[in-house]
């Protein structure tokens, strides 16, 4: 069986500072939207070592080259790519497709 992404409208893409996140409702899910020079990221918001939602507001950055943000709590690190925390292994956050069509951020849920 195949399954295909539903997409949300979130915002448009120049609302949306390079190196940056913004925080929005997809599904009723809390998701962080990151942009990363010419590249789009989004996971949850939910910081699960602090128990906020509050990934949007982190620091972006890298590590050893995989686009991460830190937590603006604890600064534990997820990655961009994956979600999962750098910092405590056995801790994660799911990812979400993301994607800008006619200049609109959109987050497709799985």
């Amino acid at each position: 069986m195949t399954t295909t992404a539903m997409w949300t409208a979130v915002c448009p893409a120049v609302r949306v500072p390079e190196f940056s996140g913004v925080a929005a409702l997809v599904d009723g899910q809390q998701v962080a939207v990151f942009r990363v020079a010419d590249s789009w990221y989004a996971l949850s918001n939910w910081d699960p070592c602090s128990g906020a939602a509050v990934l949007s507001r982190g620091i972006v950055g890298d590590a050893a080259g995989e686009p991460v943000v830190a937590s603006p709590v604890y600064k534990e690190r997820f990655s961009l790519l994956t979600g999962q925390c750098l910092d405590a292994e056995e801790r994660s956050v799911p990812v979400y497709p993301v994607r800008v069509r006619d200049g609109v951020v959109e987050v497709g849920s799985p």
